[in-house]
């Protein structure tokens, strides 16, 4: 595609990578966060961060090299010759958006109820968690472009509140609250931060974009980088903040909702509810913007044998990909609870950013770059991985369980649906 065709800017580039990652994931887990790390909360932002930023290296020169709005699934495919291994890793990377469509969802909820007198409903919480699926797939079934044309507003008014709750919130800040002795061991800050990682993983999004960013070789790294960058400093701020400015208890026992807390000291009441409401639009709005994309993606696994096509040759609007985008998220979001989606949503894009880092390693000579840093990037991510599946099995094997199944039914479903019936791997 020549420039003059591209549509996209720097900025959109940026706008893209940066309203993935402040999708719902801060909203819903903050808190989570905090449970785990305490005064060190910031530290494990940091440090998913960081190993988001390696990742983000692999991503930027695969899509130079690869622009193709298929992204993730592309690059791991030149990268194992369209195998059953690449087609089970990218029926994972769709099972993985759903995961997070349940989390926004969870999230969702968990804020709907702060503005009723019983919090604690389950009823309430399951009706909030489902209409927070539905509603979001009729708009994509019915007009899918309301998701685009919105995206921007919603991303704006989130960046915008969150610099407001910084601002007025250092005044507040207790520093004994951030001190060493409040800090949790390396080894749970790095746990804590892997768990937290699904709000980081939206930077990927910029990959399926690269077909319309104008000058990809210059502009591509530079949204990776200045996306990741500029995240991880206004999440640290914002641990920061919630941390410093609200006492632990009082976080722990909202803890689903920590973000509207850490409004209140300087905000009071009408901070909270401003955030609460903030949280709802972004929560809602990452639901609609995922499933938007998820159903986009079935119908490209479809055209490569990896996924049932019922959609035949309607890629405009895949009302197939929407209705099982929607049942199946449904059906996860009011099984699972906040801790354990959090958990399976972040150890199933460690490990898909890990197989990405060895595709580029795989192919360095293809997209040039440092083949040291793609080995470094594989390794941390790696590792990141292994650190989260360790902490897990200690506090909860359930997730644990839920995740292993995922990786067992894409590889299965592949196998079985892929190599035997539609014979796509054996080539």
């Amino acid at each position: 595609m020549n420039n003059d065709e591209r549509t996209i800017g720097l900025f959109g580039a940026l706008a893209i990578g940066i309203g993935g990652m402040v999708g719902g994931g801060i909203f819903a887990v903050l808190g989570e966060a905090v449970s785990i790390a305490h005064g060190s909360t910031a530290f494990a932002f940091m440090v998913a961060g960081v190993v988001a930023l390696f990742s983000a290296y692999s991503y930027s020169k695969l899509s130079v090299k690869f622009q193709s709005s298929g992204g993730t699934i592309v690059f791991i495919d030149n990268a194992f010759n369209h195998s059953l291994f690449s087609g089970s890793v990218n029926f994972l990377l769709w099972l993985s958006y759903l995961v997070t469509i349940s989390l926004y969802a969870v999230a969702f909820a968990s804020y709907s109820l702060t503005f009723f007198p019983d919090q604690n409903s389950l009823v309430l919480k399951h009706i909030f968690i489902s209409l927070a699926i539905i509603l979001p797939g009729i708009i994509n079934l019915i007009n899918a472009s309301i998701v685009s044309k919105s995206e921007t507003i919603i991303v704006v008014l989130k960046l915008s509140l969150m610099f407001v709750v910084i601002v007025v919130g250092f005044p507040y800040i207790d520093t004994s609250r951030l001190a060493p002795s409040t800090w949790v061991s390396p080894v749970s800050m790095v746990a804590a931060g892997m768990i937290i990682f699904v709000a980081y993983e939206g930077f990927e999004l910029i990959s399926n974009a690269a077909r319309e960013i104008k000058e990809p070789q210059k502009n591509l790294p530079r949204a990776f980088f200045g996306s990741v960058i500029f995240v991880i400093a206004l999440y640290v701020l914002i641990s920061i903040i919630t941390v410093g400015a609200v006492d632990e208890k009082t976080l722990l026992e909202a803890k689903d909702y920590a973000l509207a807390v850490a409004a209140k000291p300087a905000l009071g009441q009408f901070g909270f509810v401003l955030v609460a409401i903030a949280a709802l639009l972004a929560t809602f709005s990452a639901i609609n913007a995922t499933i938007f994309g998820n159903a986009r993606l079935s119908f490209a696994l479809s055209l490569e044998g990896e996924l049932p096509n019922f959609d035949k040759r309607d890629t405009l609007n895949p009302k197939a990909g929407v209705l099982s985008t929607i049942a199946l998220s449904l059906l996860l979001a009011n099984l699972i609870d906040l801790n354990a989606i959090a958990i399976i949503a972040s150890a199933s894009f460690l490990l898909i950013f890990t197989i990405t880092n060895l595709s580029a390693y795989m192919l360095k000579d293809e997209i040039g770059g440092k083949k040291y840093i793609y080995a470094f990037s594989t390794f941390i991510s790696f590792v990141a991985l292994v650190t989260l599946l360790v902490h897990t099995y200690t506090n909860d094997k359930f997730a644990l369980v839920i995740f292993a199944s995922f990786i067992f039914v894409s590889v299965a479903f592949e196998f079985f649906y892929g190599r035997v019936y539609r014979k796509a791997f054996l080539d």
